[in-house]
Protein backbone atom coordinates (compact mmCIF):
# COMPACT_ATOMS: atom_id res chain seq x y z
CA UNK A 1 0.00 0.00 0.00
CA UNK A 2 2.55 2.07 1.06
CA UNK A 3 4.51 1.80 -2.51
CA UNK A 4 1.21 2.48 -4.17
CA UNK A 5 1.01 6.02 -2.53
CA UNK A 6 4.45 7.12 -3.66
CA UNK A 7 3.92 6.06 -6.96
CA UNK A 8 1.08 8.16 -7.29
CA UNK A 9 2.63 10.54 -5.97
CA UNK A 10 5.55 10.87 -7.68
CA UNK A 11 3.29 9.97 -10.74
CA UNK A 12 1.45 13.44 -10.07
CA UNK A 13 5.03 15.58 -9.76
CA UNK A 14 5.92 14.58 -12.88
CA UNK A 15 2.75 15.83 -14.40
CA UNK A 16 2.59 19.33 -12.66
CA UNK A 17 6.20 19.98 -13.40
CA UNK A 18 5.55 18.58 -17.17
CA UNK A 19 2.51 20.47 -17.90
CA UNK A 20 4.89 23.82 -16.34
CA UNK A 21 7.42 23.53 -18.86
CA UNK A 22 5.39 22.96 -21.76
CA UNK A 23 2.94 25.76 -21.45
CA UNK A 24 3.72 28.97 -22.48
CA UNK A 25 5.47 32.02 -20.97
CA UNK A 26 4.73 36.18 -20.85
CA UNK A 27 8.34 36.54 -20.57
CA UNK A 28 9.22 34.47 -23.70
CA UNK A 29 6.59 35.93 -25.50
CA UNK A 30 7.93 39.46 -24.86
CA UNK A 31 11.35 38.96 -25.93
CA UNK A 32 9.87 37.10 -29.14
CA UNK A 33 7.61 40.09 -29.77
CA UNK A 34 11.05 42.61 -29.20
CA UNK A 35 12.99 40.34 -31.42
CA UNK A 36 10.34 39.35 -33.94
CA UNK A 37 7.91 41.19 -34.37
CA UNK A 38 8.46 45.05 -33.15
CA UNK A 39 10.70 46.37 -36.21
CA UNK A 40 7.92 45.25 -38.50
CA UNK A 41 4.99 46.35 -36.31
CA UNK A 42 6.49 49.92 -35.58
CA UNK A 43 5.34 49.97 -31.84
CA UNK A 44 6.23 49.33 -28.61
CA UNK A 45 5.05 46.34 -27.37
CA UNK A 46 2.45 48.13 -24.65
CA UNK A 47 1.10 49.45 -27.34
CA UNK A 48 0.69 46.10 -29.33
CA UNK A 49 -0.65 44.68 -26.41
CA UNK A 50 -3.01 47.61 -25.48
CA UNK A 51 -4.89 47.08 -29.19
CA UNK A 52 -7.39 44.56 -28.04
CA UNK A 53 -9.16 43.52 -24.77
CA UNK A 54 -8.04 40.38 -23.22
CA UNK A 55 -11.34 39.16 -24.13
CA UNK A 56 -10.80 40.12 -27.74
CA UNK A 57 -7.35 38.19 -27.48
CA UNK A 58 -8.43 35.46 -26.57
CA UNK A 59 -11.15 35.21 -28.89
CA UNK A 60 -8.24 35.41 -31.54
CA UNK A 61 -6.69 32.62 -30.21
CA UNK A 62 -9.61 30.69 -29.18
CA UNK A 63 -10.99 31.11 -33.18
CA UNK A 64 -7.19 30.30 -34.48
CA UNK A 65 -7.28 33.58 -35.80
CA UNK A 66 -4.11 35.38 -33.94
CA UNK A 67 -2.24 34.91 -37.07
CA UNK A 68 -4.28 36.65 -39.15
CA UNK A 69 -4.98 39.50 -36.42
CA UNK A 70 -1.26 39.87 -36.38
CA UNK A 71 -0.55 40.76 -39.77
CA UNK A 72 -3.55 42.69 -39.92
CA UNK A 73 -2.03 44.96 -37.17
CA UNK A 74 1.53 44.60 -38.75
CA UNK A 75 1.26 44.04 -42.38
CA UNK A 76 5.00 44.16 -42.98
CA UNK A 77 5.31 41.02 -40.19
CA UNK A 78 6.95 38.07 -42.25
CA UNK A 79 5.47 34.98 -42.25
CA UNK A 80 8.15 32.81 -40.86
CA UNK A 81 7.39 35.58 -37.45
CA UNK A 82 3.86 34.06 -36.93
CA UNK A 83 4.66 30.41 -36.64
CA UNK A 84 2.36 27.90 -34.47
CA UNK A 85 5.17 27.79 -32.22
CA UNK A 86 5.40 31.88 -31.25
CA UNK A 87 1.86 32.18 -31.32
CA UNK A 88 1.09 31.22 -27.89
CA UNK A 89 4.05 33.15 -25.93
CA UNK A 90 2.54 36.28 -28.16
CA UNK A 91 -0.90 35.37 -26.64
CA UNK A 92 -0.04 35.01 -23.18
CA UNK A 93 1.98 38.56 -24.19
CA UNK A 94 -0.67 40.10 -25.10
CA UNK A 95 -3.33 38.67 -22.55
CA UNK A 96 -0.90 39.96 -19.68
CA UNK A 97 -0.96 43.60 -21.10
CA UNK A 98 -4.35 44.36 -23.08
CA UNK A 99 -5.87 47.35 -22.44
CA UNK A 100 -8.27 46.35 -19.68
CA UNK A 101 -5.26 44.27 -17.91
CA UNK A 102 -3.95 47.58 -15.89
CA UNK A 103 -0.29 45.98 -16.44
CA UNK A 104 2.76 48.04 -18.44
CA UNK A 105 5.31 45.60 -19.86
CA UNK A 106 9.01 47.36 -20.05
CA UNK A 107 9.17 47.11 -23.82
Amino acid sequence: MNKLIKSILASAMILAVGTTVASADVAKGQKLYLKKLKSSCDMTGAKMASQHSQFEWETFKSEGKLADELKKICPKTPSKALKDKYLEHYYDFFYEYANDSGNVPSC
